[in-house]
């Protein structure tokens, strides 16, 4: 394994990094949180402005395909910017409308589906994929549910949907007579029901339910599997790598805190259990760059690497649950003052945390793989 970053991971980080730098402000992030305009409606933890900017740059399509738009580079590149919107806790959609949706359509898509990749590469369009869901444990099957007949017909529940109310279409993994697939579904249609759910960094997630919904089946239903397995490698590594920025940044802020914040007249950073929980956070993040940068590369070079993502999303998880709290313990009070920048990362690592999946799902599922690797 190669560990030396491309040319192209390090310019796309640095256009991303001074893109949200500009743009991405304590204050601003204070602003959204309040969830509400000026005119009083309810507004979406949604960074419009900055969204225009990533496009307007060529951040959204420069690691997209060619044939929608994009500059061709892959997982390496989508990987670096992550983790720079990671480190400034951007809210914007980059993993679910750019990585997955549009790459799904762009690799796996009929004509008229990647030309709404393309429409998302340049932010005209904003696409989301539906993961996550209740299962029906007695039968052991997911309970969202294709059928052919005038067309498709989708009918089932998703949750947790990132960005659901802001996308022109959403991506939905469902069954079809007990096998993988997925569907293009418009969220707008009569028969989809969209209702907002509270999350812990408060970004615009939703349960949305379809009820005989019409639907575009992407790909073929003998692709369903390997456009499943598509999906969830590549939204665990960017859960992950997205997590990578978080605990980097939180780090940071909490580093600069401990050499600053006096007690008994010494800095808190000279004592020992400061320190040593420091350093211990420290060992965390290296792990989960580590992790990221195995799994990422394995999936750009076409390589098995289902052991390696799920070993990434573990150490998202597990180590960034220990560097969040560390953020939050040394800097006491103000660490859990939710106007405090502090906060911010707090809860955007718990949040990456557990999303479609926790460190005890993860770890199983790496057990499984090694225990049975065929």
């Amino acid at each position: 394994m190669d560990f030396t970053l491309t040319e192209a991971q390090q310019d796309l980080a640095r256009l991303t990094a001074e893109v949200t730098g500009k743009l991405v402000t304590a204050d601003r992030l204070r602003e959204l949180d309040k969830n509400v305009a000026a005119d009083g409606a309810p507004t979406a933890r949604f960074d419009q402005q900055l969204w225009a900017s990533l496009a307007e740059t060529g951040v959204l399509a420069a690691a997209l395909p060619e044939a929608v738009g994009g500059s061709d580079f892959g997982v390496l590149e989508q990987a670096a910017i992550l983790r720079e919107i990671g480190k400034s806790v951007a809210p914007v959609p980059y993993l679910w409308s750019i990585v997955l949706g549009a790459g799904a359509l762009a690799r796996y898509g009929s004509a008229p589906q990647r030309e709404l990749a393309a429409q998302a590469a340049t932010g005209e369009a904003i696409l989301t994929v539906a993961l996550s869901e209740e299962r029906n444990w007695e039968l052991d099957k997911p309970v969202t549910t294709a059928i052919a007949g005038n067309g498709w017909l989708l009918t089932g529940l998703k949750t947790t949907v990132p960005f659901a109310r802001q996308a022109a279409r959403i991506l939905v993994s469902a069954s079809v007579d007990g096998s993988p697939a997925a569907f293009l579904v418009d969220p707008a249609h009569p028969s989809v029901r969209v209702e907002d759910q509270i999350v812990t960094d408060r970004s615009p997630e939703a349960e949305v339910e379809f009820s005989g919904t019409p639907a575009e089946l992407v790909g073929t239903l003998d692709q369903g599997g390997e456009l499943l397995t598509w999906l969830l490698e590549r939204a665990w590594l960017g859960l992950a790598a997205t997590q990578l920025g978080v605990v980097e940044k939180g780090l940071e802020l909490v580093a600069d805190y401990a050499r600053e914040r006096e007690q008994f007249n010494r800095k808190i950073g000279s004592f020992q259990a400061v320190a040593q929980r420091l350093a211990d956070a420290y060992i965390d993040v290296q792990g989960v760059r580590l992790a990221v940068q195995q799994a990422a590369w394995r999936l750009s070079e076409g390589l098995p690497a289902a052991a390696e993502v799920h070993t990434a999303k573990f150490w998202a998880a597990d180590a960034g649950h220990r560097v969040a709290h560390t953020v939050v313990h040394v800097h006491g009070g103000v660490g859990i003052d939710r106007d405090h920048i502090v906060n911010q990362y707090f809860t955007a690592a718990k949040h990456n945390e557990f999303a479609l999946g926790g460190a005890t799902d993860h770890l199983r599922a790496l057990g499984a793989l090694l225990s049975d690797p065929e």
